[in-house]
């Protein structure tokens, strides 16, 4: 921690009323940003999607729940993947005390990854997550909204990652995270009107706005300067193990090829 002058109360007050002007310009900002966001236009999402859920299939539409809007994190994993991401784990770790608020404001929030539904309820059950996980193994879902990747697509400059051609690195790690809002209209027509990626997720991380409070901040710095550094899956920390730069968890001893000095 840096050193900080030591003052009286009065001088305090003067330095934190400066610091809540900006404070204050960065909320003004922030509400313009959200109009902004609010006023995309809209993807009509004819193509049909059904998923794997744990007692069934379910299709992008019943996937709302009943309800108009709904948010999907795209969760880093793929199918036989034996790592867990960290960064998509902290994510969701955030919704489980707010889904029933989310619910009752015409908000369904859900999780979709590639792996097949039973890896997917592993994971699920021992992290004690209750929000709607499904599967979109065997269908172009995950694809066609930009979160995994084909190294045909990669290398033909055709597959994109937060709005940009996909890094070559993309074709190696298979999926990545991100979140994808769509609209249900009273006919059940389905829209796509906002998607985020990479450090988007971070408008969902309280942990985070807390920690920017702190006195010692985010102390993000290890060798990835993200939450990589720190953050491990809710039920390993104090176990050891480590997390690679794509953000995939790796439990201490399990004898993969992450971590030779173990072995």
């Amino acid at each position: 921690m840096h050193p900080h002058p030591i003052v009286t109360k009065a001088e305090w007050i003067e330095a934190r009323r400066a610091l809540l002007a900006q404070e204050k310009e960065l909320t003004r900002r922030r509400e313009r940003l959200a109009q902004e966001r609010r006023t995309l236009p809209w993807i009509r999402i004819d193509k049909p999607y059904v998923f794997d859920g744990p007692d069934g299939k379910v299709t992008l539409s019943e996937l709302f729940g009943g309800r108009s809007q709904l948010m999907i994190k795209h969760f880093m994993m793929g199918p036989g993947a034996a790592t867990q991401c960290v960064g998509c784990s902290f994510e969701v770790d955030h919704i489980a005390g707010i889904l029933v608020h989310l619910n009752h404001h015409d908000v369904t929030y859900a999780v979709v990854a590639r792996a097949p539904i039973e890896e997917i309820e592993v994971v699920r059950k021992r992290m004690g997550w209750t929000f709607p996980w499904v599967s979109s193994y065997g269908s172009d879902f995950n694809y066609d909204f930009d979160v995994s990747f084909r190294r045909a697509d990669v290398a033909a400059g055709r597959a994109l990652y937060n709005f940009a051609p996909a890094p070559h690195w993309t074709a190696e790690i298979g999926d990545l995270s991100g979140r994808s809002v769509f609209f249900k209209d009273e006919d059940g027509a389905i829209y796509l009107t906002y998607a985020s990626f990479a450090r988007g997720g971070e408008e969902n991380l309280t942990a985070y706005a807390i920690l920017d409070a702190m006195p010692k901040g985010r102390q993000e710095n290890g060798p990835y300067h993200s939450l990589g550094d720190w953050v491990r899956p809710h039920d390993r920390y104090g176990e050891g193990g480590l997390v690679e730069p794509n953000g995939r968890y790796h439990a201490a001893g399990c004898e993969c090829a992450a971590h030779p000095h173990e072995r």
